[in-house]
């Protein structure tokens, strides 16, 4: 009786948070997708769909696409086959998200050269704002975030073919008065120009990196099954709403305190079976 009582107390408290913060989101904006017809100027990068088309393209391979350097010269991505090729997406306008991503992938790929050696994979930032992330531009993204990696390129396409160019690595991206909304994704692609993953989030570490280069360069057979921090990053998409108030995504907090809730209501009943079990164990 007393764990009947200490379990309906439990459910109670944790409904009630989960009301709470559904409240206090609820005050901000919604949960559910921004309805076109309450902000028919703002546009909204889908995330689900933009996760879909992003996973799609896994295992496909990628066109042959001549770009400029920052120097200038053409480059062909068929160039870079031989080694792994890792590929993100950036616009040099962007004052956040873009810097961020691109130098925290720098300090994980100088921890992965330690572990596999230099000169095994190369790296590529291609600017998708035309015509605005000029070979110039690039280059002064670069210098300003401090990007001294030996086998990295800035590259700009034509505007012509950006839209094929990020629909053949799987990159939405949507203009909004801010700048743009796009999916935060870092590109793997295999020495034939395959693509063999798609790496999401801000924040990335060394570890998202140096177990699928080293099956490529080492030619180990491949899994393809997700990491921990792949579920979690997608996760921190499909929770992202949009906020016309900030003109960008944020975290809806509603949908972060019902997965916590439904985590921490599997925990208690396998706790639960555990005792009851040790206890019946006990007894006999």
């Amino acid at each position: 009786m007393e764990t009947i009582r200490f379990f309906c107390l439990w459910v109670f408290l944790l409904c009630g948070t989960g009301l709470a913060a559904a409240a206090a989101d609820e005050g901000r904006i919604a949960s559910r997708p921004l309805d076109p017809a309450a902000a028919p100027n703002v546009p909204v990068l889908d995330a689900e769909a933009a996760l879909e088309l992003s996973r799609s393209v896994v295992n496909q391979p990628i066109g042959d696409f001549t770009l400029l350097n920052r120097e200038e010269k053409p480059v062909r991505l068929a160039d870079y086959r031989g080694k792994p090729l890792l590929v993100s997406f950036i616009y040099t306008g962007c004052f956040d998200v873009c810097p961020t991503t691109t130098r925290n992938l720098e300090k994980a790929l100088n921890q992965t050269v330690a572990v596999i050696g230099a000169n095994r994979f190369n790296v590529v930032s291609i600017g998708f704002n035309q015509p605005f992330d000029s070979p110039s531009a690039m280059k002064a993204f670069a210098r300003q975030n401090g990007i001294v990696f030996p086998n990295w390129d800035f590259l700009s396409p034509a505007p012509a073919i950006v839209d094929e160019l990020t629909k053949s690595f799987g990159f939405s991206f949507k203009p909004t008065p801010a700048g743009f909304d796009h999916i935060v994704q870092v590109t793997l692609v295999d020495a034939e120009g395959k693509i063999y993953r798609q790496i999401y989030g801000e924040t990335l570490g060394a570890e998202q990196f140096v177990r699928p280069l080293k099956q490529l360069v080492t030619g180990a057979p491949v899994s393809q099954t997700d990491s921990l921090a792949d579920i979690f990053d997608r996760v921190r998409i499909l929770c992202s709403v949009y906020d016309p108030k900030i003109g960008g995504y944020r975290v809806s907090y509603g949908i972060v305190f019902e997965i916590l809730g439904f985590i921490t209501f599997a925990l208690y009943i396998l706790w639960f079976l555990w005792r009851e079990l040790r206890r019946r164990k006990a007894a006999s």
